[in-house]
């Protein structure tokens, strides 16, 4: 996961997975339906805030809700860095 950035206090930063492609019957899903993926695998963290440690770790795969975080673009890749209290769950 190596990534050359180090987020600051609470923040995370997370790797969107691939959209879905295929429903769970096979059908395809064209390009212009597919929609934007709310789990992803987190990349890099924050060191905290003086009260309180961070729960995720660089590997786990959270949840996130729709608008969260802020999307920016590394080495060709796309991330989104956000506040740890916008991921939902890790799964």
């Amino acid at each position: 996961m190596g990534v050359n950035i180090k987020p600051l206090s609470d923040r995370v930063v997370v790797e969107p997975l691939p959209a879905e492609t295929q429903t769970a019957s096979g059908l395809f899903i064209p390009d212009s339906a597919q929609e934007k993926q709310q789990k992803g695998k987190v990349a890099a963290v924050g060191s905290g805030k003086k009260d309180h440690d961070m729960t995720v770790q660089v590997g786990d795969t959270v949840l996130y809700g729709k608008y969260s975080g802020t999307e920016l673009k590394l080495d060709g890749k796309d991330y989104l860095i956000m506040r740890e209290d916008d991921i939902l769950a890790i799964v």
